[in-house]
């Protein structure tokens, strides 16, 4: 495995523990993929630390338990805003 990979993989791995942050944010952050991200995390940083691939796991395993609250709070915050529109909309005309 190239160095650079082994590099990116422990700092995926860091900044997920650290962060929290999710694969999307993850990914977002590192100009990777989310497949990318998994692998990083799932097989080339559990050879390089297992530890640290457990941890990094973890957290996902937490993210991915409450991304359907994630996403119904987002659906909330998406139809609160366009009936906040729409009501202003009808006070103008």
């Amino acid at each position: 495995m190239k160095d650079y990979i082994e590099e990116r993989a422990v700092e995926v791995g860091n900044y997920i523990i650290e962060t929290k942050a999710t694969v999307r944010q993850t990914a977002k952050k590192f100009g990777i993929s989310k497949s990318t991200v998994h692998k990083d995390v799932t097989t080339r940083l559990a050879s390089l630390n297992p530890a640290l691939a457990r941890q990094a796991r973890a957290v996902l395993e937490v993210n991915k338990s409450e991304r359907h609250i994630r996403g119904g709070l987002a659906t909330r915050e998406k139809y609160l805003h366009q009936h906040m529109l729409e009501n202003n909309l009808h006070k103008k005309i």
